[in-house]
């Protein structure tokens, strides 16, 4: 099913309560947007989780749903509350939200992409935010709450798996006294938007496939888990990370030549993911 700012790939049949979805992967870039800001056509891209909605398409196959973002997360970062807005980019906002965020120019509408380089010269409008978080943010959050809540309505219980790329240099800072990097980040906002059971059994899979994961560090998940994820209501919510130079040349924005073999690794994960979550294994709320 495609909207003008989504794409719904849906199962034949939906078997498994789980909800994949994948909301900085957009690479269509309004004209208007790319007449405005000061980066060139590259760079401007830097912010963008390039192909995470192709590695996590062979979801389908195993019953589960997969929503994706078409338009890029330097447009509107629907990662975000839609009242996180930035007053130091939107003219005649006064500051409403104290945000370590916002503060770094990564509100609902970003001020900056990777490596804090400014998109604008200067400030946009109130109008032109309010349009775009009515035109993007208002339909995808919308499509995703219907998702959740049909999901949970026919099988029980729903998981939201959220799916991200990070950095390699995000990452690289973090290795200290010889340990590895984390490959993989799972993101559970330290035990509130999940079940313990579903993150220990998502965290295994990605392990047996031989990747490093940790958890909730540097990234715990934020407004999407923080918003969706009811672990009481049989509402789960799992942000994950995965490092981009495993499957990608972050220089120049293409696939590695080995891009099919991992993202079949990721089919792999992904089938136990789903099969964790199959009515017939049911998992205890907390």
């Amino acid at each position: 099913m495609n909207h003008s700012v989504y794409e719904l790939r849906l199962p034949r049949q939906q078997t498994t309560p789980v909800v994949f979805a994948s909301p900085h992967s957009g690479r269509e870039y309004p004209v208007a947007f790319l007449s405005k800001t000061i980066l060139d056509n590259h760079t401007v891209r830097s912010s963008e989780d390039a192909f995470v909605d192709q590695l996590f398409a062979g979801v389908v196959d195993h019953g589960a749903c997969l929503l994706s973002a078409r338009f890029p997360r330097a447009y509107l970062d629907l990662n975000r509350s839609s009242d996180e807005l930035d007053p130091a980019l939107i003219e005649g906002l006064r500051r409403r939200i104290h945000s370590p965020r916002i503060a770094s120019g990564l509100g609902v509408v970003p001020r900056v992409v990777a490596g804090g380089r400014q998109i604008y010269h200067g400030k946009i409008s109130m109008s032109e935010v309010q349009r775009r978080i009515d035109d993007c943010w208002v339909p995808y959050h919308s499509q995703l709450q219907r998702l959740l809540d049909n999901t949970r309505a026919q099988l029980g219980s729903v998981a939201l798996i959220d799916c991200h790329s990070m950095p390699h240099e995000a990452v690289e800072t973090l290795t200290r006294d010889g340990n590895r990097r984390p490959e993989v980040v799972i993101g559970d906002r330290f035990g509130a938007s999940a079940s313990s059971a579903l993150v220990d059994g998502i965290e295994a899979a990605f392990r047996r496939e031989g990747l490093y994961v940790t958890r909730n560090s540097p990234f715990a998940g934020a407004y999407t888990v923080q918003h969706y994820g009811r672990p009481g209501r049989n509402q789960h919510a799992i942000q994950i990370e995965i490092d981009r130079s495993l499957y990608m040349d972050e220089s120049t924005i293409r696939p590695r030549a080995d891009f099919a073999d991992f993202q079949a690794m990721i089919t792999r994960i992904t089938a136990e993911i789903c099969e964790i979550m199959r009515p017939s294994m049911p998992l205890a709320a907390e």
